[in-house]
């Protein structure tokens, strides 16, 4: 999901017109829909199907980050984190917390032992990115599966993605409009400060409304966990595009016409499902 935007300038004109924050718009809305409507009915009939999409969507973005560090020269331990990625993930569901930290403990230690192929030339920078591949894609997707471990799960994963399509739509309809003042202009030049306002409005009345008609949590309840998804979205969408510049690319992938790749729309929902599972936890145990 996208973060908060400036105004945009004149964009260029290829075959299909892109908006004024430069992505073709149509095609972005038509994939988010599709993707939606998926993700909606997984929840609404069985929700391990929601695990499964989770999990398809897990092992994707990981073989485009590996991918995206492969052009910089930076091995990642493909196979493993693939397969220790799904074992995360799939331990979640019954054994939850333990479940998923023994599956990452061991993804590790067997990342450790696969790179000795390589020998020591480079042996600690693509470990160190196997790691922080695992941890930063399975592992914080895990916890977005472990939302709907609940009876009440359906509505948990409802709040997430609501609260977090809210802040990436606010934040968009404020910057591209209003956005004058940039957040952080040496990573992210489109990212302004009215759009981080917009983003912020929307995931705390939608927190607010989430939280107390599908949990019945309190009102307040319900606005720190948008405020809190809105933080983390945003922050993960300024460290994929740090990493982005660090590795000289411009987009994950090209998976989705508009997106780019499915990490590029995984980067603020990952951070999100962690913030979500915590606190959700916290409020409504």
């Amino acid at each position: 999901m996208g973060a908060p935007q400036v105004a945009g300038g004149p964009a260029e004109v290829p075959a299909s017109k892109p908006s004024r924050a430069g992505r073709d718009l149509r095609a972005a809305i038509l994939v988010g829909v599709g993707l939606g409507a998926m993700i909606i009915v997984s929840l609404l009939t069985v929700k391990e199907t929601f695990i499964a999409i989770v999990a398809a969507a897990a092992a994707v973005s990981t073989w485009e980050i590996a991918g995206a560090f492969k052009k910089a020269g930076i091995n990642v331990a493909l196979w493993p984190a693939l397969i220790g990625g799904q074992a995360i993930l799939w331990l979640s569901w019954p054994l939850e917390r333990s479940g998923m930290m023994t599956a990452f403990v061991v993804t590790v230690l067997v990342c450790m032992i696969w790179r000795f192929r390589g020998g020591s030339d480079g042996y600690l920078r693509d470990l160190s990115a196997s790691v922080f591949t695992v941890a930063y894609v399975p592992l914080f997707a895990a916890f977005a599966a472990m939302l709907v471990v609940p009876e009440d799960g359906a509505g948990r994963a409802f709040a997430f993605i609501i609260g977090v399509v809210l802040s990436d739509v606010g934040g968009y309809a404020a910057g591209v409009f209003l956005g004058k003042h940039p957040m952080a202009p040496t990573i992210s030049p489109k990212k302004s400060w009215e759009g981080f306002a917009g983003s912020l409005t929307a995931g705390v009345v939608g927190g607010a409304i989430t939280v107390t008609t599908l949990l019945d949590g309190q009102w307040w309840q319900g606005a720190l966990f948008g405020a809190a998804l809105v933080v983390t979205a945003t922050a993960g969408d300024l460290v994929e595009s740090l990493i982005k510049r660090d590795l000289g690319i411009k987009d994950m992938g090209t998976l989705l016409p508009g997106h780019g790749g499915l990490m590029d729309r995984m980067d603020s929902l990952l951070p999100s499902a962690v913030a979500s599972w915590l606190l959700l936890h916290l409020f409504i145990p």
